[in-house]
């Protein structure tokens, strides 16, 4: 099977840098040590501070779904409800 990558886009409320910023930290050591997780970085945009990007890689589909079930990812929706403008998930398929 194909590793998985999700490029996740995250546009905060830009009142609201900071609080999304610590909490977005706060999932790379948790989702990092989880299983199948082969990549996870956060990127924020140079000139819109309120945009984050995840670029991830995962073992399988399966894998980054038990991601997205997991106790800190909804803690961290939890945290940042009413902070988050939108967020866009594109799953895609790693070619080459």
């Amino acid at each position: 099977m194909s590793k998985l990558t999700i490029v996740a886009d995250i546009q905060a409320d830009p009142e609201k840098v900071d609080l999304v910023k610590t909490e977005l930290e706060k999932l790379i050591p948790m989702t990092q040590a989880e299983k199948g997780c082969l990549q996870y970085d956060l990127h924020q945009d140079n000139d819109n501070p309120a945009h984050f990007m995840f670029y991830e890689n995962w073992e399988s589909r399966e894998l980054w779904q038990d991601h997205m079930n997991a106790p800190h990812l909804a803690a961290y929706k939890k945290a940042t409800a009413g902070a988050i403008i939108e967020t866009k998930i594109h799953e895609m398929t790693h070619i080459v």
